[in-house]
Formats: structure tokens, sequence, C-alpha cells
């Protein structure tokens, strides 16, 4: 990763996951919940929504990683919004809003994935010179695409404080807190230590193939491939 992409990439991650944290708020107060907006959380502002290890550390060890020539997915995630699920319309149960709640993030980053295609589409139309010349626009809009893949099917790891953890059977909630104790460990484990003869981490065995297959159709929608 070069340090033109090392720039576009920050911005794009600081948006998309304030975007996606938002998407979370935002759901949470139709089904009924004000803890979000009391908490400043309905809003696009990266500072409501910065994580210190899913933010800064994380993205920062795939960027070190990557100037290092060492490959490495460029992910992350910000400070999980909270709700109280006793607080929803009773039009849902507690587990279907809370699954609610966690799938409006990935549904917010598929979404802007969507919206990033057809921007690139249209560049595709009328100013094809700004992906064949490899500007820094050009580069920054399939970023952006790519990125915002990557972290809709990442969030739904089920580990904590992953949106996927919130999809746990309420009868797992014993097994969910154990799992939550390790989360560092596991996440260490699962996306940078690669498993032999096999050259990349489990994780990115379990959603990579989703994630090879969405961006390459999202391409085809763009018109790039």
């Amino acid at each position: 990763m070069d340090l033109k992409l090392i720039i576009l990439a920050i911005p794009a991650l600081l948006f998309s996951l304030s975007f996606h944290e938002l998407a979370h708020a935002w759901v949470a107060t139709r089904l009924g919940d004000s803890t979000p907006g009391r908490q400043g959380r309905l809003t696009l502002s990266p500072l409501a929504h910065i994580d210190p290890f899913g933010t800064v550390l994380f993205p920062g060890i795939a960027l070190l990683l990557n100037a290092m020539s060492i490959p490495a997915p460029f992910f992350g995630w910000a400070k999980p919004v909270e709700f109280v699920p006793t607080n929803f319309t009773r039009r849902v149960t507690m587990w279907q809003g809370t699954a609610l709640c966690a799938l409006a993030g990935p549904a917010s980053n598929l979404l802007l994935a969507v919206i990033t295609a057809l921007v690139l589409r249209l560049v595709v139309l009328y100013q094809p010179a700004m992906l064949i010349e490899r500007t820094f626009l050009g580069d920054g809009i399939q970023m952006m695409l790519s990125l915002n893949v990557m972290l809709a099917f990442f969030n739904l790891v089920p580990v904590p404080p992953l949106d996927g953890s919130h999809l746990w059977p309420r009868a797992w909630t014993d097994v969910k807190d154990f799992v939550q104790r390790y989360s560092f460990i596991l996440f260490i484990v699962m996306f940078f230590v690669t498993i032999p003869g096999m050259g990349r981490p489990l994780g990115w065995l379990a959603i990579g193939p989703l994630i090879d297959v969405t961006t390459h159709w999202l391409l085809v929608l763009g018109g790039v491939e």
C-alpha cells in the first residue's frame, strides 16, 4: 500500500465507520430507544464513534504491515452504539429489535458500496481517464467500494463487539460472555495469524470468498470488470 492509498484509506475508513454507526443509532431510535440520541451517536462525526482499538490500533497495524510490504487487509470498527432492547416498540421482540439494529451497520456499508459502484459507472461513462491514469479520485472511488464490502462482512463475524455477536440466540448468552472475555486474542488469531499451508488467517478464509464475490459483482456493476 503506497502513500497515496494510505492517504485515501484513512478518511474513507472514518466516513464508512461513522455511517455504519449512524445506521445502528438511527434504527434503534426508529424502534423507540432514545439511548443513541442521548449519547450523541446520531451523527456522522467521527469524533463520536472512534474506538481506540478498532478505529486506531487495528487499521494502524494493517497500514504498518502493508508499508513493510507484508500484505494485510485494511479493516476496523468503531465504538459500538448502545441501545436498550426493553425500550423497543412492542411490534418486535427484543431479539428481533437487537438483530435489526445489528444488521443495520453491515447493510449501510453494502449500501455505500452499491452507491460507490454507481458512481464508478458514471466515471467509466464520462471520465474514463480517471481510472486509466490511476488518478487520486479514481483510486479513491474504487477503495471506497472494496473497503465497504470488507467492513460489511467483517462486522458480521460473530465475535463481540462486532455486529454478528448480536445475532447469537439468547440461550447462548453464557457462551457469548465467555467469548467476549477473550475477543481481543481471538481477533489477533483470526485475522493476523496465518494458517500453515493455507497462506491466510482463519478469519479471512471464512469471509474472504464472500468479500471477493461481492466486490467482483459490484465492480461489474461499476463497469470496470
